[in-house]
């Protein structure tokens, strides 16, 4: 189904269908454009084509009927009828004659036949209800008409020529269809990558072919892929010096703060503040770790969050309301999302607190709707100004209402949000109508409830 649905992505593009249209638009155009120059340049010269075979028919007909002996005229005339499909019949004032429309090459036609023939030669289109192309002409006194099937007069039909043209427009639709494809693969091609980079995963190199933009585009791309791996690569070597270099003096502080002879307010106070800093030290390490999308597996996201409820029932002064729907999975890191819930957590505790009372409720979510997976942490506090909602994710940002506690380094939601992101999902901030913060969470559903939904 994914690999169908892939395939197939180029037709929603929008940059598909405007030079699909286009071109279909212009080689309609041109095509239309060159039938009528075509019928209009070609009309004379038919036409007088046309008028020189009719009159060379009447001449040699009437001249063959004039030196014929009699009694040979009706096998004569039987021949003409069986085999040139050329009939003779008697010119009579009583018939009905419904003469050719004046258009098209008849006047052009009946204009050569009767500087030729005559000025009384008459045309018609039928005579006593009997249809074909007619032309009067004379022997001595006596007049007749001389009959042919219009197909030898109308070459090609209004029919045939609407046939011809829509053909001609399935053929140029198609044609469109495959250049505009042609056209619009490699930007596709790159798309596709982009998205994947921006969803944290690592896309196939493009292919460095094809003309020289295109060429050159997905050389620039592939070098950038690269670059960003390196980056990646170093960041992660530097982070692990970071957390070496720093927390190793801060464990010798910690321990000479429990031997040295300290009151005992002052050692509590240097253990909180060097506990802090290392608390700070984690917030940078943990946004900063890149996110190996290649270590995702399914996870039961109900019961890691059933899990964490019950850890966050028995921290002190705080209660926990569990609404799960059980079996959920998603595809991810279980160690990256549980960090993700525990800084929800820790962030509704901090920030919101019950008004009234001296402890935090909480209240911890999880379903399904349509292909993701929804998680919601919720608290009774005083919630958030809805202006500040969105600046509140921006990393070391921190609100100067009671939420802005300096207990961190401004990092913990900007943390989840990238971590989220990375995982193909969103965050979202809300407040809630009976007071409190809402944070929702969505994520890609995983294992086999999605393989069941794509199905």
């Amino acid at each position: 189904m994914f690999l169908a649905t892939n395939r197939l992505g180029w037709l929603r593009s929008g940059l598909f269908w405007r030079t699909f249209f286009l071109l279909s638009f212009l080689i309609t155009a041109s095509l239309a454009a060159w039938v009528v120059s075509f019928r209009m340049v070609e009309r004379t010269p038919r036409a007088q084509q046309l008028a020189a075979q009719v009159i060379s028919i009447v001449t040699v007909t009437r001249a063959a009927l004039t030196h014929s002996a009699p009694d040979m005229r009706r096998e004569l005339l039987f021949d003409l009828a069986s085999n040139e499909g050329i009939r003779i019949y008697p010119l009579e004032k009583t018939d009905v004659v419904v003469p050719p429309p004046y258009t098209g090459l008849q006047p052009v036609l009946q204009t050569d036949v009767r500087a030729r023939l005559g000025e009384d030669t008459k045309f018609a289109a039928k005579v006593n209800d009997v249809a074909g192309f007619w032309v009067s002409f004379k022997i001595e006194e006596d007049e007749y008409w001389l009959r042919l099937d219009r197909d030898r007069i109308e070459r090609v039909s209004g029919i045939q020529w609407i046939g011809w043209g829509t053909m001609t427009f399935l053929l140029a639709l198609l044609g469109a269809v495959f250049i505009s494809r042609l056209i619009n693969q490699p930007l596709a091609q790159l798309t596709t990558a982009t998205r994947a980079i921006a969803k944290g995963k690592q896309p196939d190199p493009l292919p460095e072919k094809g003309p020289t933009e295109i060429k050159e585009a997905n050389r620039s791309f592939n070098q950038m892929v690269s670059d960003l791996n390196r980056v990646e690569s170093d960041r992660a070597v530097i982070l692990a010096g970071i957390s070496h270099d720093l927390r190793t003096p801060l464990a010798r502080m910690q321990l000479e703060v429990e031997m040295a002879q300290l009151p005992d307010d002052a050692r509590l106070g240097m253990q909180s503040d060097l506990s802090q800093m290392d608390a700070i030290i984690g917030q940078f390490l943990d946004y900063a770790k890149p996110t190996d999308v290649a270590s995702f597996v399914p996870i039961d996201i109900s019961a890691l969050i059933a899990d964490i409820g019950r850890e966050t029932e028995r921290l002190p002064e705080t209660t926990v309301k569990t609404v799960i729907v059980p079996g959920v999975e998603v595809r991810g890191n279980a160690t990256d999302l549980r960090r993700v819930v525990n800084n929800l957590i820790e962030n509704a505790r901090r920030y919101g607190k019950t008004a009234g009372l001296d402890i935090t409720e909480i209240d911890l979510g999880c379903h399904i709707e349509g292909d993701k997976a929804i998680v919601e942490v919720g608290d009774h506090g005083p919630g958030v100004p809805e202006q500040e909602m969105e600046r509140l994710i921006r990393p070391f940002t921190r609100m100067d209402t009671a939420r802005s506690q300096a207990n961190g380094a401004g990092l913990g939601l900007a943390i989840v949000d990238r971590v989220v992101k990375r995982h193909g999902g969103a965050m979202r901030l809300q407040n809630r109508s009976s007071g409190g913060l809402a944070i929702r969470i969505s994520l890609p559903l995983g294992g086999k409830r999605a393989a069941s939904d794509n199905d």
